[in-house]
């Protein structure tokens, strides 16, 4: 079946994703906080195990969270300007989400299914951040793998950062994206 236009523009939301990096206050608050957050609960999750922890950070919690960020980066021994340079970068939006994957024992569902589900929920509050005018990008690096920012945060031993999710107001309209990969390139069919 062909998209007709009119299809194609019901998708448009979806299809215009992209990430937003020049983000400005104001952040998601109060009701529209409580509409991404809900957001994160409807993903796909086997078993209803909601395996996922939310950590939110904004004004003086950025501050604590870039000083933990810098812990972290000086206990790992990383070079100076790296050290430096952590203990600014969540002040790169005026909030911060981190995501937890919080995996349960399950005898059905194994870890990986879970953390998959914290990921969806990172995209999950995304699109909804987006649909409600804000902003975001679901920022990665060693920080989501340093055991010793887990234990700062208070996570288990079993618990895994899938994720930053940065929110605010876009400073600009970001460019749209022209289009996407060549799906020949990545679809095969058996």
């Amino acid at each position: 079946m062909l998209l007709t236009t009119d299809l194609r523009e019901r998708l448009a939301f979806v299809l215009q994703r992209q990430s937003c990096t020049a983000l400005d206050a104001p952040a998601p608050a109060d009701a529209a906080l409580a509409l991404i957050l809900e957001a994160a609960t409807r993903v796909p999750d086997h078993m209803r195990l909601r395996p996922y922890a939310f950590i939110v950070a904004t004004g003086e919690g950025l501050d604590r969270l870039g000083a933990l960020m810098q812990e972290a980066a000086i206990a790992s021994g990383k070079p100076d300007d790296v050290v430096q340079r952590t203990r600014r970068m969540p002040r790169r939006a005026p909030m911060v989400v981190v995501v937890v994957a919080t995996p349960r024992p399950h005898d059905v569902v194994p870890v990986f299914d879970q953390q998959l589900a914290a990921g969806c929920a990172v995209m999950a509050m995304q699109m909804a951040a987006q649909a409600l005018g804000f902003g975001g990008v679901w920022r990665s690096g060693w920080l989501m793998y340093d055991r010793g920012l887990h234990t700062a945060l208070g996570l288990n031993e079993q618990d895994q950062i899938v994720g930053f999710l940065y929110l605010g107001t876009p400073r600009l309209p970001a460019p749209l994206i022209a289009k996407g990969p060549d799906l020949g390139e990545i679809v095969r069919w058996l």
